[in-house]
């Protein structure tokens, strides 16, 4: 076992005279089953075909982009694990100095929408050459979209890409299917007929049964038009009920397949069993490694897919609401491999995936029915068909912890609280408390005013403290001191300054100030950016109130770190404009002390 091809003196190596595909990242090279470069290239080797993998090349040069010559059947091109702009720019558009998917974490090795730039370049090197984008950044720019760092709606990734097709989603059926196609001999432009991809076509009839979205012409021109096209996506995102859908660009017609059906049990521990390095590829060790790896290389990937309904979260439009979980089994050899590496000490420092306590389908119906398209599963409120049931997340943690050389367990990826104050037995809570917990959990209550927590699909700030106080008195009779970490979100739509000084009042009275704070951050596929741009509900048609100016931003931002030296001006200002004369002062329940003069 070794890495994947990277030059051609290791084809030469394999006795490759080419490549069947090759892999474009922006994002060093990972062998490892939690980066996607390593999971579909893998998953291809399984099936016979020869992958090659081209890594952060200089987009300048069109030399880099020929390293491996030209593929058999078609060249790969993702951004990397993260959505190049988001790995570029902070929420007020400032350059980012790191990337932690880059050899010692220096920055500006991929450029912006790098999936974009890397297909035009591999265009111009190979005239003819099929081109497959998929990966978060092509997945979640499928279709027109509001794009946060230009301030304007873009076409699909698809038409400035000039890709012949793109997979959306957790994309392993679909790639293997489409690999299939090429092989059998389909030209790439007939290959229109595989869920879970995006095609371009100039004739209109060929998709049978779509749902038309509104033309680019309208979403561009009308916000209305553009949250109902949204509404449609968002309705559109299960594999049982998803319908084609299609979006014209003047004579030419972008057409979404409906979502590939979720990857089975068995289906999902192959993925996780395929020959992986689990490392970074020697080339990056006398540059720093690659920091990313850093985190999850002792951590498990227990489940895909989130029913959470966080509407800020982009998983609904990527990985989906259908929850796949691992079996035991799969994982407890992931376990064995991970005592053989070098570095390893014996602690797990995460069993988990979107959300931790996820194990199973929210209901039984979605099996047959798929998930609702008009409810969510825990918010508002928490559905009456919902499976609560940690029983098999507590079965597999107490099977690590009694593995041999396993020293501590770490649950780190976020559990969902509500999920686990609806469970009816509190053996969850209790072994987190007793097993679980490195002193502190981070919890992601994200807000505290009502109005915010539910455009947000947050449940209420009391079902969060009814956690806080459950966590709080199981480990004091343990006789442990462990803390709550808790995650908020400034400047969401909705978030009216008011609602940021409630959430400083919040803080305030929880004793300590939250090390960091996230702004808002309007990436494409979330309702939360829709509501961003519009100004309404597109699942609603209610107006929602968006803070878009920097400096209430930064009010906002500052109110929830009151108490920094650096942020007095800004919450000075945000108490005087709402009237909160009552919040600056000596008072023990004031944020502030008055300007000395």
């Amino acid at each position: 076992m070794d890495f994947l091809p990277i030059s051609m003196d290791d084809m030469k190596k394999r006795g490759w005279n080419q490549c069947d595909f090759v892999f474009v990242t922006g994002d060093a090279y990972v062998d490892h089953s939690s980066f996607a470069v390593a999971v579909i290239s893998r998953l291809l080797e399984r099936y016979g075909y020869k992958v090659g993998i081209i890594a952060q090349p200089d987009w300048k040069d069109i030399d880099s982009f020929k390293k491996l010559g030209e593929p058999r059947l078609g060249f790969l091109v993702n951004s990397g694990n993260i959505d190049s702009m988001v790995n570029h720019y902070t929420t007020f558009r400032k350059k980012r100095s790191t990337d932690a998917y880059s050899p010692g974490g220096k920055s500006g090795l991929r450029p912006d929408r790098a999936v974009t730039v890397y297909s035009n370049r591999i265009r111009e090197a190979y005239k003819n050459v099929p081109i497959i984008i998929g990966g978060i950044e092509a997945s979640l720019r499928r279709l027109s979209h509001y794009d946060y760092w230009s301030d304007s709606i873009r076409r699909s990734v698809l038409l400035d890409s000039g890709a012949d097709l793109l997979i959306y989603g957790m994309g392993e059926k679909s790639m293997i299917e489409v690999a299939e196609a090429l092989e059998s001999g389909i030209p790439i432009g007939e290959i229109t007929f595989i869920n879970g991809t995006v095609y371009k076509t100039k004739d209109k009839e060929r998709p049978y049964n779509p749902i038309f979205l509104p033309a680019y012409s309208q979403v561009i021109s009308s916000k209305k038009e553009y949250g109902e096209s949204f509404r449609i996506q968002y309705e559109n995102t299960d594999s049982i009920t998803g319908r084609i859908l299609v979006e014209q660009y003047d004579t030419v017609y972008v057409v979404q397949n409906p979502p590939m059906a979720s990857l089975t049990m068995q289906e999902l521990d192959d993925v996780y069993d395929l020959d992986y390095m689990m490392d970074y590829h020697p080339i990056y060790k006398y540059s720093g490694g690659i920091p990313a790896l850093a985190e999850i290389k002792f951590s498990i990937t227990s489940v895909r897919g989130c029913f959470g309904g966080c509407n800020f979260c982009a998983l609904n439009f990527h990985q989906g609401r259908v929850v796949q979980g691992r079996s035991h089994e799969s994982i407890l050899k992931e376990v064995e491999r991970m005592k053989n590496d070098k570095d390893f000490k014996g602690y797990i420092h995460d069993v988990g995936g979107p959300t931790a306590n996820f194990r199973i389908r929210a209901c039984k119906k979605q099996e047959k029915y798929g998930v609702c398209m008009n409810r969510e599963c825990l918010t508002p409120v928490k559905c009456r068909n919902l499976q609560v049931d940690h029983s098999d997340y507590i079965e597999l943690l107490r099977k690590i912890r009694k593995v041999d050389g396993i020293k501590k367990v770490f649950v780190r990826s976020g559990i969902r609280y509500d999920y686990a104050i609806y469970d009816n037995s509190d053996e969850f809570i209790k072994e987190l408390c007793r097993y679980h917990v490195s002193g502190q959990l981070r919890t992601a209550p994200e807000h505290v005013s009502e109005s915010v927590l539910k455009l947000m699909g947050k449940p209420s700030i009391t079902t969060y403290n009814q956690f806080v106080k459950k966590f709080y008195d199981v480990s004091r009779k343990i006789n442990k001191e462990q803390y709550i970490v808790p995650y908020f979100i400034s400047s969401h739509p909705g978030s009216h300054l008011k609602d940021a000084i409630e959430l400083a009042e919040y803080i305030r009275d929880m004793g300590y100030t939250p090390e960091q704070v996230q702004d808002f951050y309007p990436t494409p596929g979330t309702l939360s950016t829709c509501m961003y741009y519009t100004g309404f509900n597109p699942l609603t048609g209610e107006e929602v109130y968006v803070p878009k100016g920097d400096e209430e931003k930064r009010m906002q931002r500052a109110l929830l770190q009151y108490n920094r030296k650096e942020n007095y001006s800004l919450v000075l200002k945000a108490l005087k404009k709402e009237n909160r004369y009552d919040l600056i002062g000596y008072d023990s329940k004031c944020l502030i002390r008055p300007r000395k003069n």
